[in-house]
């Protein structure tokens, strides 16, 4: 194959349409849908795994429409009747099928590859500095993918010449990816209702919902070896001139699924972990984060440091000595473990994504004093009443003349309810005596850090808590 001859099959084929499918509809998706791939820390811009891992998860509508496009492409030459033709002329038959699978491969190879320049211009314009090779690998398998369904879509169409194939494999490969990645997002960890192997034979992955999470080596080598058998099936069929090939054409996906079983992991533990290079901890003194933020510790240390020293002098003995960057994995709604020794910080809280400076100081104080059970504030338990108690906590610490929120105050009925209660908590508080405001923000303190009574404004003026 040389190319010129590639270059025009190029021109003349369904290949490029492919590649421009996942290209300009994950774009589509990305840049046209604020959706929750633009949110936090797993944004698809945020690391250059969760990158990755997004593109992935688009497969889940593209894959299909690739494999049905490959099958449009290999229904050609039976539409234009010269079957019987091609079969007479001298060129081997692998060579003559070598061309319109390569033109196709190459297609969609290109069209995620200029997505993956995309996501990477705008991973590498972003706030991360951390940069890890682990990302390709999950990549390479999405590219292999891709590749191995339109051929394999070339080849079915070759053995089933009909203008139904095509539809037929959409639809077939999207009730099987709907069947085998049916999987709950709620724990820690996705768990689907197809056994774990066999939705492994999908290369779609789940949204990313926490930025260390990525896939295990088991799940690249064994999702490679099932797709390089269909792969090997499709060509096979494409190339196949006689029933007897045909047949024998569906020995390597069988092969393929076979070694797959072997490799792939059987439970959602073992297809998800911990990416150990990127939760591994980059410290400054006593104020630690992950090295996928390493970014974020100059600031942070020193906004920390002060913040430890501010806890210090209203808790004494009994203050945190650290802030530590939360990388334990969380079910949806879990409470967390906390430890009185400890300010957790989650960048993924809304009050940490943007805060800078004195705010940032505020923040993290509030968070020692008030610490929450659930990392991003937005959880059952949390939410406005929990950054008000909070903002009560840091504005008593401070010494300030007067109420400070530590977010702006929302415009909802329940909002305003809420601020109207803690600005009327900080006013009782600070009526009280000062060993007794003190006495409050232990007793807050002490509930807060064993999730019970968390988020109970009239704790602190000495009420019941509702």
């Amino acid at each position: 194959m040389n190319g010129r001859v590639l270059r025009t099959e190029l021109k003349r084929s369904a290949a490029p349409w492919a590649g421009g499918v996942v290209l300009l509809g994950s774009l589509a998706v990305f840049f046209l849908i604020d959706g929750i791939w633009w949110r936090g820390n797993a944004g698809w811009t945020a690391q250059w795994t969760t990158m990755a891992m997004w593109t992935r998860y688009l497969l889940g509508f593209w894959w299909p429409l690739v494999v049905g496009l490959g099958a449009a492409y290999g229904l050609r030459d039976s539409r234009s009747r010269m079957g019987e033709l091609l079969s007479t002329t001298p060129s081997p038959a692998w060579r003559r099928a070598a061309l319109p699978a390569g033109a196709m491969a190459l297609g969609v190879s290109c069209g995620f590859g200029l997505l993956l320049i995309v996501g990477g211009v705008e991973v590498a314009l972003g706030r991360t500095t951390y940069m890890s090779l682990g990302w390709l690998p999950i990549s390479l398998v999405a590219v292999l993918a891709l590749v191995a369904g339109a051929v394999f879509g070339m080849g079915v169409a070759r053995a089933l010449p009909s203008v139904l194939t095509p539809p037929a494999l959409v639809v077939t490969f999207l009730m099987l990816g709907s069947l085998l990645l049916r999987q709950s997002g709620d724990g820690a960890l996705p768990s689907g209702m197809a056994p774990n192997r066999l939705a492994l034979f999908s290369p779609v992955t789940v949204d990313p919902r926490q930025m260390l999470l990525t896939l295990s080596g088991s799940v690249h080598l064994g999702q490679t070896l099932w797709l390089l058998g269909l792969l090997g099936t499709g060509f096979a069929l494409l190339a196949a001139t006689t029933r007897r090939s045909r047949l024998l054409g569906v020995v390597p996906v069988l092969t393929g699924a076979a070694l797959a079983l072997a490799v792939l992991p059987a439970e959602a533990r073992d297809t998800y972990v911990v990416d150990k290079a990127a939760a591994a901890l980059v410290c400054d003194g006593p104020v630690c984060v992950t090295q996928a933020n390493h970014d974020r510790l100059p600031e942070l240390a020193q906004r920390g440091k002060e913040a430890l020293r501010v806890l210090h002098d209203v808790l004494g003995d009994t203050a945190p000595t650290s802030v530590r960057e939360d990388t334990a994995l969380y079910a949806l709604g879990a409470e967390r473990a906390l430890s009185a020794d400890v300010v957790l910080v989650d960048f993924d809280d809304r009050l940490l994504r943007d805060a800078t400076g004195d705010q940032l100081t505020r923040v993290l104080i509030g968070k020692g004093l008030a610490p929450t059970c659930h990392g991003d504030n937005d959880r059952e338990g949390g939410g406005r009443l929990g950054v008000a108690v909070q903002s009560i906590a840091v504005s008593w610490a401070l010494h300030d003349a007067r109420f400070q929120p530590l977010e702006d105050r929302g415009t909802e009925a329940y909002e305003l309810t809420t601020w109207a209660e803690a600005e009327n908590a900080w006013q009782r508080l600070t009526a009280l005596p000062p060993a007794e405001q003190r006495s409050r923000i232990a007793e807050l303190r002490a509930a807060t850090v064993s999730c019970s009574g968390y988020g109970h404004l009239r704790a602190l003026t000495g009420e019941a808590a509702r």
